[in-house]
């Protein structure tokens, strides 16, 4: 006989098959690289798989793998001891200028992927993944604070590199 439980949980397989994409794509944010992102993302998913009953059961899934997520490549950082420099992924938007566009987001995310790791994930949680601070804090596992002042130092130090970038043009 089954757990009554258990029959309104959504099994591991079928949560996995409906997030797949939006954790690939929080995956890829936070490390800046399609292959760190999957390496991060199955790792997340085979320890979320050993302990399926316990995430399930938490309010929000999705934060703890997230978070995860996060963990799983801050470890797989530390352990390689070596940074990578990825260039965003071409995209054709009509209208625009391509070059111009790749350019900029390239530009954008070559300076995001010189900022610290706690202070790169902080800003891709709140303004690519559009979470709250909170939430943010939960997945980090930090003080809401702390995650203020990761978003402001972020932002302060991305300001400062585009001035000097913009100076260096003129």
């Amino acid at each position: 006989m089954t757990e009554p439980s258990a029959a309104v949980e959504p099994g591991f397989d079928a949560w996995v098959e409906a997030r797949a994409a939006a954790l690939l794509r929080f995956g890829y944010l936070v490390t800046g690289s399609q292959q760190a992102a999957e390496d991060a993302v199955q790792t997340a998913l085979v320890s979320a798989c050993e302990k399926w009953a316990r995430v399930s059961r938490h309010d929000d899934p999705d934060a703890y793998v997230r978070r995860m997520i996060v963990n799983a490549h801050i470890s797989a950082w530390r352990r390689s001891g070596r940074r990578e420099s990825p260039v965003a992924e071409v995209r054709d938007t009509a209208g625009t200028d391509p070059a111009q566009t790749v350019a900029q987001q390239d530009a954008v995310w070559r300076m995001c992927t010189r900022l610290p790791t706690q202070q790169r994930a902080a800003v891709v949680l709140r303004f690519y993944e559009d979470l709250e601070y909170g939430e943010i804090a939960a997945i980090l596992d930090v003080t809401e604070p702390t995650v203020r002042s990761h978003v402001h130092r972020a932002l302060a130090a991305l300001r400062r590199e585009l001035e000097a970038s913009r100076e260096g043009e003129s």
